[in-house]
């Protein structure tokens, strides 16, 4: 008998990019037929945009699977999964639309998935690499990718191309190799102690002064407030200035620091009009907000991380910095599909911890 169709209501929670990429990823995996509806509903530009009717094409290609509603501004959306599939995958945004739709949104839809076929994957997706609301692709190699890795997934991940906003055209080269056994649990209540703290600013096809002057109101900030824990009086602080190759002008600004069990990244980017020292402000003070508060995730990698949580075999516990709408959202999208209850402890904007004894799922 065929397996009864999950249906999401998109408008839930925050709604958006991580109700697509958990319920197409579980789909996939659980080969659960899914149907979503109500997709970004409320939003001044309703229904699925690039990055999302991407990433559920994607879905169907690496599952030999159907789709069923899936179009540019479609509100509603069937996947009917089939079996995952190793092999070597191209996914671009701009094939559907010219736009910077984030690259970042098909990467988290597809590398559970991957790590679950019968062998190796190279995949390839361009698209935004660097733009708002979505994890740049910095943070998914120096964050979330030690991470997962740890649990047990073997992926290497490297960045051909920086796509910014509005052009996008960045790319993105992946290699998945298949879990062979179910997930590690993952434990990480404690930061542990403070290790390093790097600078990156880059621009593409702009002067290497603004990264400069991006770099030099960074540490500006830090000689004047700084966390004890970072020692003083010198702060010994790695940077990087570089220009990165793109189609499109940009700049960025990452923030990566380092503790004995965790790295967390914090990211700045440029826009027109918007001032070198406004995006290194933005940054710091997203820096500072984690550093200050007791938590161990950021509240970007606690909501990635429920997903393989799920999966892994035994009970795993994370704290986080933020509760967030995204996290909550996140767990009650795979409380849909699986036979569980995560346990949550503290209230939206506040620290907390995320618990959750997993399936120890394993193809």
């Amino acid at each position: 008998m065929a397996e009864a169709i999950v249906k999401i209501d998109g408008s839930h929670g925050e709604g958006g990019g991580q109700i697509l990429r958990t319920g197409l990823a579980l789909s996939a995996i659980l080969e659960r037929p899914l149907e979503i509806f109500n997709i970004r509903a409320g939003r001044k530009d309703p229904g699925l945009k690039p990055q999302h009717l991407m990433s559920a094409k994607a879905a169907a290609a690496i599952t030999n699977g159907r789709l069923e509603g899936a179009e540019l501004n479609s509100q509603t959306m069937r996947f009917l999964p089939g079996r995952i599939t190793n092999g070597r995958y191209c996914f671009d945004v701009a094939s559907l639309k010219v736009s910077a739709g984030a690259a970042g949104l098909i990467f988290q839809t597809i590398i559970p998935v991957l790590s679950l076929a019968d062998g190796p994957s190279e995949v390839s997706i361009a698209g935004g690499t660097h733009v708002p609301w979505s994890p740049p692709a910095d943070y998914l190699e120096e964050i979330f990718l030690p991470v997962v890795i740890k649990m047990g997934v073997s992926i290497n991940m490297t960045v051909h191309t920086y796509g910014f906003y509005p052009l996008g055209g960045g790319r993105i080269n992946i290699a998945v190799k298949p879990c062979s056994k179910p997930l590690r649990p993952l434990n990480l209540t404690e930061r542990g102690k403070f290790k390093s703290l790097k600078v990156t600013s880059a621009v593409a096809n702009l002067s290497i002064s603004i990264a400069e002057r991006q770099r030099d109101r960074v540490i500006k900030r830090f000689q004047i407030s700084r966390p004890t824990f970072m020692g003083a009086p010198k702060l010994q602080l790695q940077n990087d200035i570089k220009a990165v190759s793109s189609p499109g002008k940009g700049t960025f600004l990452f923030i990566l620091t380092e503790f004995e069990n965790i790295r967390a990244g914090f990211t700045g980017l440029g826009a027109i009009g918007k001032r070198a020292e406004a995006v290194a402000d933005e940054t710091v003070d997203e820096f500072l907000q984690y550093v200050n508060r007791k938590g161990t995730l950021d509240p970007y990698l606690a909501d990635q991380m429920v997903l393989y949580m799920a999966l892994a075999a035994g009970q795993s516990t994370i704290s986080t910095t933020r509760i967030t709408n995204h996290l909550l959202t996140n767990i009650w999208i795979i409380e849909q599909f699986l036979p569980m209850k995560f346990a949550v402890k503290g209230d939206i904007g506040e620290e907390g911890m995320v618990s959750v004894k997993g399936i120890a799922f394993c193809r």
